[in-house]
């Protein structure tokens, strides 16, 4: 289902995409309970302790890319998000590769972020809240297959602590109608992805797939996170080469 939504050039993509996205929501069903839909979570119990520098990384996987990049592009304290891979070896990041679901990696979004102004529990809360369904597995929406799996890659055990342990203090309020199935997978590169799967969102607001399944997602952060949207994303394409 993923080749036909992600090839780029082809003008057919939209009457496809949008036969996808109505096909999946009668297939799975649309409605309050439906993982798609974005939901208030609480705090986590668990969170950094006081920040030691000004930039932070994390790496989060739920689902298409496009989507999971476009919510943090717009999330204050957020100084850079890149779409890409990881669970994989370096050797397979690219994306027809990946395509396979035979790869391991997962395609997920590098954060960097400013401790200082949002906590990687903030962060958590945002992915578990607006930007995925964590109770889908190895699948988002129309899109199938473990390159669309819900995970998060840990830096350092102290993001891995927090994450395992805000899975278990969201399980155990059931605050979704299943059980999480984000898994916490430590010790896997992050491998950025194709310059033309950067910036995805922004630069194609009405692409049927898009305005469907992401737009949504940003209006919820809007909403729901109204201290930390900022209306005006981060982009990779606006980002200083590196010297």
């Amino acid at each position: 289902m993923a080749v036909w939504r992600k090839r780029p050039g082809d003008k057919r993509i939209g009457l496809i995409v949008a036969a996808m996205a109505i096909a999946a929501a009668m297939t799975y069903g649309a409605s309050s309970s439906s993982a798609e839909t974005p939901r208030t979570v609480p705090s986590p119990t668990v969170d950094e302790a006081a920040p030691t520098s000004s930039a932070e990384i994390a790496i989060l996987a739920g689902g298409c890319f496009w989507g999971v990049q476009g919510v943090f592009q717009h999330v204050d304290g957020v100084t850079a998000a890149v779409s890409g891979y990881a669970g994989g070896t370096g050797d397979t990041a690219q994306y027809q590769t990946v395509s396979r679901g035979t790869t391991g990696h997962a395609e997920s979004v590098r954060i960097t972020f400013d401790p200082h102004r949002i906590s990687y529990g903030r962060i958590l809360q945002i992915y578990f809240s607006v930007a995925h369904d964590p109770t889908e597995l190895d699948r988002q929406g129309p899109d199938s297959g473990t390159q669309y799996r819900s995970a998060i890659f840990p830096r350092n055990p102290q993001q891995a602590g927090i994450a395992e342990a805000y899975i278990t203090q969201l399980n155990q309020a059931k605050v979704f109608p299943a059980p999480i199935v984000t898994t916490v997978e430590a010790g896997k590169e992050f491998y950025p992805a194709e310059a033309y799967h950067q910036d995805y969102l922004t630069l194609h607001p009405d692409q049927p797939y898009i305005a469907i399944n992401d737009v949504p997602k940003i209006e919820a952060l809007q909403r729901l996170f109204p201290q930390l949207y900022r209306s005006s994303p981060v982009l990779v394409a606006a980002a200083k080469p590196a010297s």
